[in-house]
Formats: structure tokens, sequence, C-alpha cells
């Protein structure tokens, strides 16, 4: 249906059947029409292709792809809207192959066609297509894929298939370090995991290496920068709480509030970048391309600020500072605290409006399997570690937060509930 609304002229079309092994290739139709009640039946044609039948009709000499330039575009990569109306994004091929170039000397101590990654993020978001799909093409890594994040089937497969490289958000290892069976299965294959896509509590990071024996740092990127910028360094000095360093040819600065220009040490302001991994622009949206690139800098729309060493920081999103009662508050400071305390496997920390204070601070919690907590006892707990008006004035519990298909927790969904409930109260 969609070919026929398009330009596209040959579809290409592939199936989990396809991959799985006998009998559950013969099972899975069954199962999938009980389950979805979805029945899907495609015909090899002269422009729909079934993948397996074109890979086993191929031959497996290399073959070059003529007319096809480094600054072409590759995909129209869209945002995920978790802040705004969502762009296209343009990345071409050199996008691609320069960020997974710098991942591959990052992870200088994995060996060409030795490693194993785990790939649960999905190749739709930019983040699992360079960080899994691409970085294993490159480096002839063996990928261990499935099709959806479930706890207990990635400690099942983690146990079984041994993967060494780990690429994952902030809420998988959260949802793993918190599932009851944990203790049944050996983590220890997993030698390096960089997450990506949200901000990495320190808790979660010293709790997984603790379990796998391995390494776990935060990462820092964009879907404009193909996506990744920063990290920090698995097997150096690392700064838990940084996102770390910029990563080969990558070029990045602080830009300050006040006066435009690069912010001096420990000044907070703008992240800014600039290297072989930032988009072409915005699909079809000059003004909006005009509006984040300044001579070839990507602005980020991310407050951060630069130590002494040369370690970044994300403070927080520019449209996610809460300012109450004239005071900027940063939801990640807060969340940061709220995952130290035992009670909590999620947070997340949104500015309500607030007659008073004009925002106030209002934080989301979902509670690890089997634990009770109040408001009180996490206002107790709050009020050690934050200043007072940076201590949450509301509370509210629930079994989930809705996440996009990577994991990344949607705080920008909590905030839209907030301000349809503010329109009816008013």
């Amino acid at each position: 249906k969609m070919k026929a609304l398009t330009k596209v002229k040959h579809v290409v079309i592939t199936s989990i059947q396809d991959y799985l092994p006998f009998p559950k290739n013969i099972m899975y139709p069954f199962i999938q029409r009980k389950q979805q009640k979805i029945s899907v039946d495609v015909s090899h044609t002269e422009t729909t292709h079934l993948f397996k039948r074109i890979i086993n009709e191929s031959s497996p000499a290399v073959c070059n792809a003529e007319g096809i330039s480094d600054e072409d575009i590759a995909i129209l990569q869209y945002t995920g809207g978790t802040t705004g109306f969502p762009k296209g994004v343009m990345l071409t091929h050199k996008n691609l192959v320069a960020n997974a170039t710098m991942c591959s000397h990052w992870l200088y101590r994995c060996k060409h066609g030795e490693e194993k990654v785990l790939g649960i993020i999905p190749f739709f978001h930019v983040y699992g297509l360079t960080t899994v799909l691409v970085l294993s093409v490159l480096q002839n890594y063996e990928m261990v894929l499935l099709p959806k994040f479930d706890a207990k089937t990635t400690l099942k497969t983690i146990h079984k298939q041994q993967p060494t490289l780990f690429p994952g958000a902030p809420t998988i290892y959260i949802a793993l370090l918190n599932h009851p069976d944990l203790a049944k299965y050996n983590l220890s294959s997993i030698d390096s995991c960089m997450s990506g896509s949200a901000p990495l509590p320190v808790e979660v990071q010293e709790q997984f290496e603790k379990i796998t024996g391995g390494k776990l740092v935060e990462g820092y990127g964009l879907t404009e920068t193909s996506p990744v910028t920063h990290a920090n360094f698995l097997w150096e000095e690392r700064i838990p709480g940084s996102i770390g360093v910029p990563w080969p040819d990558t070029d990045a600065k602080i830009l300050s509030f006040e006066t435009g220009k690069e912010a001096a040490v420990s000044e907070v302001g703008e992240i800014a970048v600039k290297g072989p991994q930032v988009m072409k622009g915005y699909w079809k949206q000059p003004e909006e391309t005009e509006a984040v690139m300044r001579d070839g800098w990507l602005l980020t729309g991310d407050v951060g600020y630069m130590d002494d060493k040369g370690y970044f920081y994300v403070v927080d999103r520019k449209k996610d500072i809460i300012i109450a009662g004239g005071y900027n508050i940063y939801p990640r400071e807060v969340e940061e605290v709220l995952y130290e305390h035992e009670k909590i496997q999620e947070a997340v920390v949104v500015g309500v409006p607030d007659p008073y204070r004009g925002e106030t601070v209002k934080a989301y919690i979902v509670l690890k399997n089997g634990v009770r907590c109040t408001e009180e006892e996490l206002n107790e707990f709050s009020r050690k570690y934050l200043a007072a008006y940076k201590v949450p004035r509301l509370y509210e519990f629930r079994n989930e937060l809705p996440k996009t298909a990577v994991g990344k927790i949607l705080r920008r969904a909590l905030i839209d509930e907030e301000n349809e409930k503010h329109k009816k109260a008013t």
C-alpha cells in the first residue's frame, strides 16, 4: 500500500522466521497468527524481493557500488520527537563510516573478527545502526540479535551465547540488575558496554560492572551526529557522571549563554560539536538546519560544562531546565540523587506548572519489585543531598514509564501530560 503512495520501486522483505532453527521456523507463522492475529504472505516478484532468496542467489564476489560519493545521503534518520516535532536528519555515507571507525578505535582492545556484539537496540535507531550493525560489518564481528528487549530472554542469551560487547541504554541495564533471576545467569563474558540515549546513573554503572566484571561507560551523542561524539575511556582514567572526552577527529566546546563565545573552564553553557559525523542538515528544512549549524559547528541544545582535564558533563537539555522561583534546576542532578535510593528502580524529574513558583519539581518513580515507599521517605532522603529548592515537591508512583523503542524515557510525554492536566484544571 505504501509503495503506491511513494516513488519507491523495489521493496526487500525479510522475516524472523527465516532465521529460526527447525522446528521453530515452521511453528512461527501459527504462533504469530494466534498472538498478533496478523498474517502477511509475500511472494517474490519483479519489484518485491525476499531477502533470504537474494542472499542465496547472490555471488560471494565483492562488488563496488558505482556512482556513490561520501557526501551522498545514506539514510534519513528521523529524530525521536522527544523534544519537538520529528525532523529528517540527513546522514551521509561518510557520516556513518566515520562514526563506526571512531568507535572501532575507541574499542582498541577488541580484536578484529573475534568479538560478539549483543544487538538489542534496534537498527532503525541510529545508535543501534552505528554501534551494532555498521561497526560489526566494519570489524567482522558476530552479531547476536534479539528482536526486542525482554529482561529474562536477554539474561538467557548472554548466559548461552556469551557476547563480549553490549551497547545499551540505562533502562536496559537497570531492568537486568533488578530481575529476580539475575543470580542464575553467568554474565562474565561481557567485557565492554557503552551506554547511550540517556544519562547513565552512577549507581547503575557500579552495580553492572560488579555483576559482569566488565566495563560500562557513558557515551554521548545525537541523531544529528550519527550518533556518538563523546565517551568515557573504557580502560583508562574515567570519571563517573561525566560523558568523557570527544572521540577521535571530533571537536567540542561549551558556548557561554551570556556571550555566545567559548565558555571558561567549568562554566555552564551549550555544548557544540564539530566533526565528520555531523549531519548534512535536516531534510527539506533549511531554516531548522540554519538554527543549529554555525560554521560547521552543531549546537546540540544540551547544557553542560568542561572541567580542567577536558572531560565534559551534561547538565540537561535547554528545554528541560526547570525554573522554580527564579532558580535554575537541572533534572539530571535530582535524578542522580533519587537513583541512589535503594528502593528506586527508575526515576525521571520534570517541571510542572505552579501558580507561585512558576514551575515546581515533580518526580515520577518506579519502585523495585516487592518494595513499598512513601513520599515522606523520599522527601527526607532527598533533603540530605539536595538544596531545599531542588527537592521534589510532588511524587507520582508508576508501574512503568513511557519509553522510546531504544529505552529512552520520554520526559516530553510526561510534561505534555502535566500541561494537559493544568489546562483542564484552569
